[in-house]
């Protein structure tokens, strides 16, 4: 905005440096570096052995818990784990195909990071999600974050010109899947002992209702996701009734969580020139852009029933107004509706940006 001039502008201009210099000057990381630059006395071997296992201790404490993700292996799941690794939480990935190379290139990402693990599983599969369970178990020990992010949306296409084993393979997997995945994760959740964990199921177009032309399964199955969250929300706190509530060792929360326009297959796979001029130009946001407005928002929840969204209203007018009324243009769309691919960064046939 090149109208400084005005002064409702300058003053919001003062008002945030402001704040950004208040922020600073109070912030914890700046307070612990200063605690750290003082010399610390002189200790021998026993005192340092002693120091070292209360610290030790400390570390068991304060362990953070682990974090299942599946569909983990590409796309917003890899920076989701990309960015939980970051932040110090051991991570499982799980994915239809084999997740070697993902979870090397996680590792390669972030040296040093939080251990990350990764199985295949077919989540539409009963028998492969109890398998991803034991395996997560396992690795983690105490599952604390558990993200139903596996998705297929079967093509952009008329619904009529479908093939019978597509409908049933996105029903399958996006609303099937995530049901199996939750039973699995509720009941490992109840047998921690003292631990609140979260699950957190991913919706997407067609979830507010509307209509999602050339993704009717797609559509339809987001849709209920809401109604399952809902339903498990009253169902962990209330209980059912004519049924006794059941005691747990520990709880379980669920939650719906949703990323927004991405720029991953699932988004560009049968797009339009149209459609990616708008809305994806405007709206869409790459994974890690994503991921590290996401997770602290998933971390920060407590209770039940929390609604954790990237394209909040806020976002979604701050967007449009950037673009429709100063004219700003789209960082990963040109004019003509094709993919801006940035220097040193590879792409595929799609225009997706390859993550690794």
């Amino acid at each position: 905005i090149k109208t400084t001039r005005n002064p409702m502008l300058r003053y919001l201009a003062l008002a945030l440096a402001l704040h950004g210099a208040a922020a600073m000057a109070s912030s914890p990381l700046r307070l612990s570096v200063a605690k750290r630059s003082r010399l610390s006395p002189a200790v021998g071997p026993a005192e340092r052995r002693v120091l070292a296992s209360r610290q030790a201790a400390r570390m068991a404490e304060t362990a953070k818990p682990g974090v299942v993700i599946t569909g983990g292996a590409a796309g917003v799941g890899w920076a989701y784990a990309v960015e939980f690794s970051q932040r110090g939480y051991p991570v499982v990935i799980c994915d239809v195909k084999d997740t070697t190379t993902a979870v090397n290139a996680i590792k390669e990402r972030v040296p040093g990071g939080a251990p990350v693990f990764g199985t295949q599983c077919d989540v539409s599969d009963a028998a492969s999600v109890e398998q991803l369970g034991a395996f997560a178990k396992d690795n983690l020990g105490t599952i604390g974050y558990w993200i139903n992010n596996a998705g297929i949306n079967g093509g952009r296409r008329p619904f009529v010109d479908l093939e019978t084993k597509t409908i049933e393979a996105v029903v399958k997997v996006n609303l099937v899947g995530v049901l199996l995945c939750t039973q699995v994760a509720i009941k490992l959740m109840h047998e921690q002992e003292g631990v609140e964990g979260h699950i957190f199921n991913t919706v997407g177009s067609g979830v507010k209702g509307g209509g999602t032309p050339g993704y009717v399964t797609y559509g339809a199955t987001k849709r209920g996701l809401p109604q399952m969250t809902d339903s498990l929300v009253k169902e962990l706190t209330e209980g059912v009734q004519g049924y006794e509530k059941q005691p747990t060792k520990g709880v379980a929360n669920c939650h719906t969580l949703s990323p927004g326009m991405v720029f991953t297959d699932l988004l560009l796979n049968d797009s339009t020139k149209e459609l990616r001029k708008f809305p994806f130009g405007v709206l869409a946001a790459q994974p890690e852009e994503v991921a590290s407005d996401l997770i602290p928002k998933i971390l920060a929840v407590s209770g039940q029933g929390a609604k954790v969204e990237f394209l909040t209203t806020d976002r979604v007018l701050t967007k449009f107004i950037e673009r429709f009324l100063f004219g700003k243009k789209s960082e990963y769309i040109d004019d003509d509706g094709n993919v801006i691919q940035m220097p040193g960064a590879q792409y595929a046939e799609n225009g997706v940006r390859m993550l690794y």
